[in-house]
């Protein structure tokens, strides 16, 4: 409710109607939310937990593009394949409580509450702005150490909650680097 009402003018008790078609999930760790290849049905909203966007290469080379956190939109940006197919894959790397859209009902929500088209489009703008700048530092900032330090600083904890070779995957490096960087960084904070 509290993030919504940075995206819309709808009142309180609109705010209500539109909530009471929302559906809330909880899915366990290690839940695969689309597989890479499926033609996606739902889109997700983060309340609590991570989730991990990944796809695998012909040579089976497993590459971690995103992590989803908290109050993040996960949002399926394939309507340009004519096949409609996902690129990645999606899993739960805790447990977690996502707001669950219906894609196919998503139209119809939006003939009902035409407000609630503005509030999407300022919830993904927002996002998807956070994402540009991020990927534009992240290549900015190209030595491996630059990037981490990055992550480190946009985004506080996430490196505690992922796994490792995930985290040097996204990061675009080895797991062996990134424990000799982490060493490096640990002895020159202290």
């Amino acid at each position: 409710m509290k993030y919504m009402s940075r995206f819309t003018s709808l009142t309180e008790a609109e705010q209500q109607v539109v909530l009471a078609d929302i559906v809330v999930e909880e899915y366990k760790k290690g839940t695969l939310l689309l597989r890479q290849g499926e033609v996606p049905t739902q889109c997700f909203f983060v309340l609590k937990g991570c989730v991990r966007q990944y796809s695998v290469d012909e040579t089976g080379k497993e590459t971690t593009s995103n992590f989803y956190t908290e109050e993040q939109a996960i949002a399926n940006f394939n309507r340009h394949k004519p096949d409609k197919s996902s690129e990645f894959s999606l899993v739960c790397l805790e447990d977690c409580v996502l707001v669950v859209g219906d894609l196919d009902a998503e139209q119809d929500m939006y003939t009902q509450y035409a407000e609630l088209e503005t509030i999407t489009r300022g919830m993904i703008e927002e996002h998807f702005g956070e994402v540009q700048d991020q990927f534009a530092a992240f290549i900015a900032s190209t030595p491996p150490e630059e990037r981490y330090k990055t992550l480190l600083r946009k985004r506080p904890g996430l490196a505690d909650r992922v796994p490792q070779h995930q985290l040097a995957s996204y990061l675009g490096i080895t797991p062996e680097s990134l424990s000799r960087m982490k060493k490096r960084i640990h002895k020159a904070s202290h």
